[in-house]
């Protein structure tokens, strides 16, 4: 078994090209005491691929760098897998240039060749191998071009004979550049053309002063629609009708004759807790579909530079609206991108603001309570409720910016990829991942803790009993009165709401053990759309769950963590009470 190292500049196509080589077969988790993400793939069971975080150079300490150095220092690596964007070589070389101090065989693989020859930049690949001293490959990642090739090659194991090039001293960065120039200069001719590439064209229009915001909004806005209006939630209803009118009736004939508890655990515990929860996987996979289509496309880049100046009012450049961007998704992996970030006070202050970025954890939650208050509305009340998440962060970070963190502001550098049509086949596979990781969530956490809220509604301390007499009312009732202020102080949603805190998805499955039935038909007894509303953004709100807390805690601390979940608990509960009496007073 042999091992390869993939090294790259983020925004290269290293992903495609672990995804491309090593198909289905891939571990992922993290690398021993930091939360970088590990992946390792396999080729025909012959190469071990290990793909290394997206990095620029080893001139700085950002844990990725850490990590990819201490990788090929001290493990056994036989081969560096080096990806380039062939369109901007004199740049991704800076990090071959510094690879060459590893000794170890390299092959340098030219990806998004197209993109080059479209800039009308021609290599020769051969010339380059030869000037550059290592081994070369074209692809183009995308499409698949050059993959099988470039699999053969490496089963081939012929990278053991390759010659290392032992004579590259490391130098300044200036010095650096002149090499990779004079290199270049035999390699690569450029067609000089004053037509502009389809990039150019399109920034003219992305990022006009004038449109470059409506054109942003207007894009999110239509991943909601399609969301929310016209695939994810019809999918969800048709789901949800086929589980309450389909399996729940039949669960029960098979169960009549089993004992009462029995048939409630399966029914009521089990179907009515993870069941709720479930239906609502269309709507998540959709909304994945989309921003990951945002991402791939090379416009979350462009998001990025258009917000910054934005940004700068929050006291922390454009580039943390990545990590924002990221948290809309799950904010565990928002926060820990924020170590990308330059600054000690940029990263910190970025991982309090994630969580305020509505994840969608929290979706199911939005999803029922606007389909059963704000039918033909659901878009515009999610929409919004996104909108304030955004817009708590932006006040949340004047606040801080003007208090807890007092320093000097980064400057802003970044890149901006080409653009390019994502492959709808590596769109259906990233979405996929993050479904899978919410229908494990379901078959775990939420399964567990349906179990628990029905045995804690079924039983108290004399056997089972009354749901109102039961350990979760008593639970409930103590903590309620915090919540009547907020128009939703009975003791169901204050134990929902409590639930929660393992994982947002889990208030609709706690709703769903605890009322059992068609929760559609249910809330609105319970609900105002007054109510619904400020609960909902106390779900947008409140702390937290605790593999946030938890991640926040590893990163940077247990103080941060309890800040955190401290001032978040105190926002939400603010927010929904002059929310609630200013519409009491309206309405």
């Amino acid at each position: 078994m042999f091992t390869a190292a993939l090294l790259g500049n983020p925004n290269v196509g290293k992903t495609t090209l672990f995804n491309l080589l090593t198909g289905s077969n891939q571990y992922v988790g993290n690398w021993a005491g930091v939360t970088v993400e590990k992946k390792e793939g396999f080729i025909e069971e012959k190469i071990k691929v290990v793909d290394l975080p997206g990095i620029y150079a080893f001139d700085t300490f950002s844990n990725e760098e850490k990590v990819s150095k201490d990788f090929l220092e001290n493990e056994k690596v036989d081969l560096i897998i080096n990806i380039v964007d062939a369109s901007n070589l004199n740049r991704n070389l800076y990090l071959t240039t510094q690879l060459k101090q590893f000794n170890k065989p390299i092959l340098l693989v030219l990806n998004m060749m197209d993109a080059a020859e479209n800039k009308g930049i021609h290599i020769d690949t051969k010339m380059l191998e030869k000037d550059f001293k290592i081994k070369v490959h074209p692809i183009i990642a995308s499409k698949g071009i050059g993959i099988t090739e470039l699999s053969e090659l490496l089963q081939s194991s012929d990278f053991l004979s390759w010659p290392i090039d032992n004579d590259y001293q490391l130098c300044d960065e200036n010095q650096t550049y002149k090499y990779i120039d004079k290199i270049l200069k035999n390699s690569i001719k450029v067609n000089a053309s004053s037509k502009p590439s389809y990039t150019e064209i399109i920034d003219k229009f992305v990022l006009n002063k004038y449109l470059a915001y409506p054109i942003f909004f207007l894009g999110l806005y239509i991943i909601f629609k399609l969301t929310f209006s016209w695939v994810g939630q019809p999918l969800a209803e048709l789901l949800e009708n086929i589980v309450t009118t389909k399996l729940i009736p039949l669960l029960e004939n098979i169960l009549s004759g089993n004992s009462l508890w029995f048939r409630s655990l399966l029914i009521d515990g089990i179907i009515g807790g993870v069941g709720s929860v479930i239906v609502f996987l269309p709507v998540i996979l959709t909304l994945f579909l989309g921003i990951s289509f945002l991402e791939d496309s090379g416009y979350m880049a462009r998001a990025a530079f258009i917000m910054d100046k934005l940004m700068r009012k929050m006291g922390i450049s454009g580039k943390a609206f990545i990590p924002m961007i990221i948290g809309f998704g799950c904010s565990v992996p928002g926060i820990m991108s924020a170590r990308t970030l330059e600054s000690e006070k940029d990263r910190k202050l970025t991982a309090l603001l994630v969580p305020l970025m509505s994840c969608n954890a929290r979706l199911p939650v939005y999803a029922l309570f606007a389909s059963v208050f704000f039918p033909g509305r659901q878009t515009l009340v999610i929409f919004s409720l996104y909108g304030l998440g955004v817009l708590m962060a932006f006040i949340m970070g004047l606040l801080f910016k003007n208090t807890l963190f007092k320093s000097i502001e980064e400057p802003f550098i970044i890149e901006l990829p080409e653009y390019k049509l994502p492959e709808f086949k590596n769109l259906l596979k990233r979405t996929w991942e993050k479904g899978k990781g919410f229908l494990k969530k379901a078959g775990t956490i939420i399964f567990a803790v349906s179990i628990s809220v029905w045995f804690l509604s079924n039983f108290n301390i004399s056997g089972m009993t009354d749901m109102n007499n039961s350990f979760l009312a008593s639970i409930g009732k103590f903590i309620a009165p915090l919540f009547i202020p907020l128009g939703f102080g009975n003791w169901q949603t204050s134990v929902a709401l409590l639930t929660g805190l393992m994982a947002k998805e889990v208030v609709v499955g706690t709703l769903g053990v605890i009322y059992g039935g068609v929760l559609t038909t249910i809330l609105p007894s319970v609900f105002t759309s007054l109510s619904a509303l400020s609960f909902l953004i106390f779900v947008l709100l409140y702390t937290p769950c605790v593999s946030v807390v938890a991640t926040m805690k590893k990163e940077y601390g247990t103080k941060m963590a309890i800040f955190s979940v401290g001032y978040q608990l105190v926002l939400a509960w603010v927010i929904s009470f002059i929310f609630y009496k200013i519409g009491s007073l309206i309405l």
